[in-house]
């Protein structure tokens, strides 16, 4: 069962009424592997990922995440990922404790475990200071660092990461990372989305890039480098951003 891929996509499509936001996405991400999912605004980014957590259904195609089809076992598997949202999706309120207390009973943990990883996951995400905050009166960094918190929880098997680092500081960032590094060393896998194509080029094993809804390029990073291109070159050059564009005279 641990030979198969953390991830196997299958001509996927996601309509919007005659639009495809994702359309015929083919993309398998290996077990045990940090992989990095890119592409410009709208490319259709989030809308995967809302599909592999089973927050929107695919209008066609196939979807196994760690070898189970979503949306037939979508409770088993949703019991074995943890998820970062773009959009941070807590219970404002209730205090950071009791958000995190509340996701573990959530996930089946006992009570007392349930508390007792809460504690311990706010002290180390540094929330120990704000544990009885209310999660509606948390800046934007604190909010996405408890979401982190929150999916990690349960130990979960695979991340689905939407922009986790959008909006927190460089110090929770480096925290953020090194923690996802060090759950990648124990053989869980991580799937990221994220602008920031220098932490992605820094973190990732692999990348793949959509456009337009569409897979134009997956590779390893090591392959990448062999070419000598930072990730952004190769970035802009595949989504043809590299367009002449004409000067504004005033500018």
């Amino acid at each position: 069962m641990d030979s198969l891929p953390a991830i196997r996509i299958t001509q996927l499509r996601k309509l919007y009424g005659a639009k495809a936001a994702v359309d015929g996405l083919n993309l398998t991400v290996p077990r045990g592997c940090f992989f990095g999912f890119l592409g410009p605004n709208g490319a259709g980014k989030t809308t995967t990922i809302k599909m592999l957590m089973g927050l929107a259904p695919p209008t066609s195609g196939a979807i196994e995440i760690l070898g189970l089809p979503m949306p037939q076992a979508e409770n088993e598997i949703k019991a074995r990922i943890g998820l970062v949202p773009d959009e941070t999706l807590l219970f404002e309120q209730l205090t950071g404790l009791e958000f995190l207390q509340f996701v573990g009973r959530m996930y089946g943990l006992a009570r007392s475990i349930a508390r007792e990883r809460a504690v311990e996951l706010l002290h180390l995400f540094e929330l120990d200071g704000a544990s009885g905050q209310l999660v509606g009166e948390y800046s934007k960094g604190m909010r996405k660092r408890l979401a982190m918190a929150a999916s990690m929880i349960h130990r979960p098997e695979l991340f689905l990461m939407d922009e986790p680092f959008e909006g927190v500081d460089a110090v929770g960032a480096r925290m953020m990372k090194n923690l996802l590094l060090e759950q990648v060393r124990r053989g869980a896998t991580v799937f990221l989305t994220s602008h920031v194509l220098e932490v992605v080029e820094r973190l990732c094993d692999r990348v793949a890039i959509i456009h337009q809804g569409k897979l134009i390029m997956e590779s390893s990073m090591a392959d990448l480098r062999l070419g000598g291109e930072t990730l952004e070159d190769l970035f802009v050059r595949a989504i043809g951003g590299e367009r002449r564009r004409e000067a504004l005279e005033w500018l």
